[in-house]
């Protein structure tokens, strides 16, 4: 006879689950055992966070959920920071926990936690499965669930008792597609009469504007109507960066450069925008563009989002329906287009500059420089974060990874291991400060063990950098935010990676390029100097004076 863990690898595989990622204990060795004898490879990791890193950018390169596991009480609650990656970056996964047996309770209370609970705010589904039986509809529902806009995590509990419990076979629930509802004809007529009434519309692509299946309508749609576009810092990518219309990334919320293009625009079309992302820009109650939103939900409404229009649906229909409706109406946007040029090039201002420590101009620069079109860099969360969006043009979609709404430290190194994974002859690159990587370094050992070919940029100021750098601006004295670091050579080799050292601006882009050729994973240690980040991004922007005429 079947046991429940039998079951839920089975209705894993009927979902078409390939991987499952995570740190097993003694309350998942049935499903652990059921694993075994499955088509589905267990990747097991160092840390029960980076698993839940990974399953998530897995949902999020997919767009079906990644699988993790992880047992009871410590276990459970160390994959809370990866579901909340999940829930607030919109990327479907499916996070299953052990529990201790509960027809019995022959260990008291030990480890237990009641983690149902605990990921009730941090997941669009909690549940607890009380009953083998109801595996088949459980896990099929979870996928649903997962899917369905505004992805998301879901987790399921799974007690140890009912994992082994035998039980006569259960069907499967056949997979069946997930179709959005499409936008009303009237809404999409109001917002074509909004678009065509205004002198100079602007599209702003969002994090909910970057789904695999949108690539294509959406970049058919900034075709077909020629209007600039700009994106968030999670909606970069979605469209080319290559495109003659594009005016740049919103790294900040206010003051920089591109910002010039949203103060001159009277309308801005909100394609995707999440208001979970840090503000792309401040709305004015008067005086400002007007914004028509245009996603799968109704906008969030916040002090810095209050759009005049909505058209809530799918987003690829809408968009498609818009430039139907408006293709070869609307005139060039000459003006934009003019301040385009003055924007990308302040932008790519002393980016070839050769001081040493590199300067983040110069580091994005040579990272774009090796990396081919469909090269994958993968952000973890620090003051690179900031240049990257504003400095690294994409051409294909999903090409930079970054957390523009948890933002948190850690994730870099297992999201680049989950892309490397699903893009093995891709060149994939994990960027990385030296305070973000040591918070899961040890899945270097995983990345070694998987056979990846993965080149890790460890960027070395020996420092919080961002959060360092954010005391100085607000006057605070220096405090509280410096540490020392290994080897980090000899540290990636003591896990039986490569090591090299970048001693000048010079050498960067070889050491990186003898990297990649060489193969396998190999962490390059690279000193960075952050005095730019207040030259540029607090005194230049500061003193900025729009030099194009938009009248």
């Amino acid at each position: 006879m079947k046991k429940g863990s039998d079951l839920l690898i089975e209705a894993l595989e009927n979902e078409g689950v390939e991987r499952v990622f995570g740190v097993p204990g003694e309350e998942n060795l049935d499903v652990l055992e059921s694993l075994r004898r499955s088509k589905i490879e267990l990747v097991l990791t160092r840390h029960e966070q980076a698993a839940a890193f990974m399953a998530a950018t897995h949902g999020r390169l997919t767009g079906k959920p990644g699988v993790c596991l992880a047992t009871l009480g410590p276990g459970a609650l160390n994959f809370s920071t990866g579901a909340a990656y999940a829930h607030l970056g919109a990327m479907p996964m499916i996070l299953i926990t052990g529990q201790k047996a509960i027809m019995t309770a022959k260990q008291a209370r030990f480890q237990i936690v009641d983690v149902v609970a605990s990921m009730r705010p941090l997941t669009k589904m909690t549940r607890q499965i009380v009953s083998p039986a109801s595996i088949p509809a459980t896990v099929r529902d979870a996928f649903r669930v997962a899917m369905e806009e505004r992805p998301g995590p879901v987790h399921l509990e799974l007690p140890e008792d009912v994992a082994g419990e035998e039980i006569e076979d259960v069907p499967l629930i056949p997979v069946h597609p997930l179709d959005q509802p499409v936008a009303p004809a009237v809404a999409l007529d109001r917002a074509a009469e909004m678009i065509l009434a205004a002198r100079r519309p602007l599209v702003m692509i969002g994090a909910a504007g970057n789904r695999p299946r949108l690539v294509e309508p959406l970049s058919a749609f900034v075709r077909k109507m020629g209007v600039p576009f700009f994106n968030t810092q999670m909606g970069k990518g979605a469209v080319t960066g290559g495109s003659n219309l594009y005016l740049g990334t919103a790294a900040l919320s206010e003051g920089d450069y591109v910002h010039e293009a949203v103060a001159a625009a009277d309308l801005i079309i909100a394609v995707g925008h999440d208001t979970v992302e840090k503000p792309p820009f401040l709305m004015r109650s008067a005086g400002g563009p007007k914004v028509i939103h245009v996603s799968y939900q109704s906008a969030t409404v916040e002090q810095v989002y209050h759009p005049d229009a909505e058209v809530v649906g799918d987003i690829g229909a809408s968009v498609t329906a818009l430039a139907e409706r408006l293709g070869g109406k609307l005139p060039e946007q000459t003006k934009l287009l003019e301040l385009r040029q003055r924007i990308l090039a302040k932008i790519n201002d002393r980016s070839e500059e050769d001081r040493f420590p590199v300067t983040p101009q110069r580091l994005v620069h040579d990272v774009r420089a090796v990396m081919p079109e469909d090269g994958m860099v993968c952000l973890d969360n620090g003051m690179y974060k900031i240049w990257f969006a504003r400095n690294y043009r994409t051409h294909v979609a999903n090409t930079l990874l970054l957390d523009n709404a948890l933002a948190t430290m850690g994730a870099g190194l297992p999201s680049a291991m989950m892309a490397a994974l699903l893009h093995p002859r891709r060149r994939v690159m994990a960027v990385c400060g030296d305070g973000g990587f040591m918070m899961n370094s040890q899945e270097l050992e995983t990345a070694v063990r998987l056979k990846l070919n993965l080149v890790v940029l460890v960027l070395n100021d020996g420092a919080y950098g961002m959060i360092r750098w954010k005391q100085a601006v607000d006057s605070f004295p220096d405090f509280g935010m410096t540490f020392g670091n290994p080897d980090f050579v000899r540290y990636a080799e003591a896990y039986g990676a490569k090591g090299s050292r970048v001693t000048s601006a010079e050498a960067l882009v070889p050491t990186l390029e003898a990297a990649f050729k060489g193969g396998g994973v190999h962490l390059v240690d690279c000193p960075i100097d952050y005095s730019e980040n207040t030259r540029v991004l607090v005194e230049e922007l500061r003193n900025k004076v729009p030099d194009v005429d938009l009248a």
